[in-house]
């Protein structure tokens, strides 16, 4: 009998295994799949990044429709605190139009403080994080400005930060339909480290977006809490490009969010009208991006399902 784990192809071997199979290659055992869903029962969601306000959000909008491409998510990276409140009033009735989640970077960060590490040599492996008693009180004042407006999820890159709103969460003080989402600043590359920032309160991870088939089952093994990678990312982050492979992507991490980021594209952050045009370009590009893995992932023949507008479970903003 077939193990019920196996990966659930449903077509007849492509001219690339045949050509495998015809060198006498036996490639290396692939991961299982994974057991865990989305609430809705999906295995994946699509997330486009670096979505730095309204005029580039309702772009990804008008693209997705353009390309029959559904989006489940985007993130900004600018943070939430450099929107003014009729920017983020927008952003987040345009989400809760389309049924997409919203998720905004939390304020300020060490990078952009006054100190000098985070700016010398060494400064980039520590981006992300909260300076100070001063910097976790803003934070806290971004995410409460911006729930305000409608906002149900966020980008954190500090643990500390994490605990605290998440315990802010547990007492009543922030919505409980609040999602809280792991920055690329600071993945975990082991099952133990996913693990320690679920229990502090993480509702979806980035991990590195090189991470292969096996370490991402590792992960899965440990946790059923949503993967978010970067089948694409840029190159900040290692100009990675793999859209060609979600249909072995996904099976294994499910549930996963896939980002689209962009190889070979200038920094965005901070973001604002002087960048606008080549944030909406780029936002474009990375949708375009998105609808070309779909292709590949139904050439694969890998039985999988992308969650629908509004799912259960995505950060929506709220009225």
């Amino acid at each position: 009998m077939p193990d019920e784990n196996e990966l659930p192809r449903t077509n007849t071997p492509s001219a690339g295994d045949r050509a495998i199979q015809w060198l006498g290659v036996t490639p290396e055992a692939s991961p299982r799949a994974s057991e865990h869903r989305f609430p809705d029962g999906a295995h994946f969601r699509i997330e486009i990044p670096s979505i730095e306000g309204p005029g580039a959000l309702a772009a990804v909008v008008a693209e997705a429709a353009a390309r029959g491409t559904t989006v489940n998510r985007v993130s900004q990276g600018s943070g939430a605190m450099l929107l003014s409140h009729e920017e983020l009033s927008e952003m987040a009735r345009i989400g809760r139009d389309e049924g997409m989640e919203v998720s905004l970077f939390v304020g300020p960060r060490d990078e952009w403080d006054t100190g000098a590490s985070a700016r010398s040599s060494d400064g980039p492996a520590f981006a992300g994080r909260i300076r100070g008693a001063r910097q976790l009180r803003y934070a806290l004042d971004d995410v409460e400005r911006a729930v305000e407006r409608g906002i149900r999820s966020f980008l954190v890159a500090d643990a500390g930060l994490l605990e605290v709103l998440a315990a802010a969460q547990a007492r009543g003080d922030i919505p409980a339909e609040t999602v809280w989402k792991v920055s690329a600043y600071m993945a975990p590359t082991n099952p133990a480290s996913f693990a320690q920032l679920e229990r502090l309160g993480a509702s979806t991870i980035n991990v590195p977006s090189d991470m292969t088939l096996g370490q991402l089952g590792e992960i899965r093994s440990v946790s059923g809490l949503p993967i978010d990678l970067y089948v694409e990312s840029p190159d900040g982050a290692g100009g990675v490009v793999r859209g060609q492979e979600i249909g072995d992507i996904v099976p294994v991490a499910a549930p996963i969010y896939t980002k689209f980021g962009l190889r070979n594209s200038r920094p965005l952050y901070p973001s604002g009208i002087h960048l606008e045009a080549d944030v909406i370009a780029i936002a474009r590009e990375k949708v375009r991006r998105a609808s070309v893995a779909l292709e590949w992932l139904g050439r694969s023949g890998v039985d999988v399902v992308q969650s629908t507008p509004g799912a259960k479970g995505l950060g929506i903003p709220a009225p």
